[in-house]
């Protein structure tokens, strides 16, 4: 009876270790619009890939398990869409689509990077060698943040433009050094009277940061903050 718990434990081990293993993306990976499109967490809940945005092809991360596709990262957003024989390549400094010209960095890594994953907290990770990691998207928020994600001291996201075109919108929420949460309109001061929305928690603190914890959060084209449950 003991062999045989000593043997569960250790197919378990295996078993944990290959599910681990295959969560992880090499070195020269890609990833294509139309065919092997996006590299899914764990969970199935979260993707990153191509995903569809007007005449071509965003990058970015979405809700892959929920019946309604929801971007919550998209890269580089104010690019122009890509066409559908685009690859995205994943090297040692970085995520790349290759042009004629070079490579085209939608990810730079400030390190190289040896692997990838997409966490089942909607996180994607370049980690080097000694599995340190070298860049998270949690740290680059776009519109969305999702649990676990903090939006720190001095920093600010900024809406999507609708529901179905994520590049860069009118609306921005920045988390002010004094505890204040404020949203305003894209290209204007960081003054009351174009507030927008406000915490009123200022005084609260010196380098606060937002922290989302059970919901996701997201700045609609309209200025109006959206909270979703996961």
């Amino acid at each position: 009876m003991a062999c045989m718990a000593c043997l569960l434990l250790a197919l378990a081990f295996v078993a944990a270790e290959a599910q681990q293993m295959q969560s992880n993306i090499s070195q020269g990976s890609s990833l294509k619009p139309t065919t092997n499109s996006t590299w899914l967490s764990r969970s199935g809940l979260y993707a990153f890939g191509f995903y569809r945005q007007g005449n071509g092809y965003a990058v970015g991360m979405f809700l892959a398990g929920i019946p309604e596709k929801t971007v919550v990262w998209t890269a580089n957003r104010d690019d122009p869409p890509v066409s559908n024989n685009a690859t995205l390549l994943f090297t040692g400094d970085g995520l790349a689509l290759p042009t004629a010209e070079g490579q085209n960095y939608l990810v730079k890594s400030p390190g190289s990077a040896s692997y990838a994953s997409m966490l089942n907290s909607g996180n994607f990770v370049l980690y080097n060698s000694g599995r340190k990691i070298v860049w998270q998207s949690f740290d680059h928020p776009t519109d969305t943040l999702l649990p676990g994600q903090r939006l720190l001291s001095g920093n600010e996201r900024f809406s999507a433009k609708s529901e179905a075109d994520h590049s860069t919108g009118i609306f921005r929420l920045k988390m002010h050094k004094d505890g204040n949460l404020v949203q305003y309109p894209v290209d204007t001061p960081d003054t009351g009277p174009y507030a927008f929305y406000a915490s009123s928690t200022y005084g609260a603190g010196e380098n606060l940061t937002l922290n989302l914890v059970l919901m996701a959060v997201s700045t609609c084209s309209t200025g109006l903050v959206r909270i979703f449950s996961i």
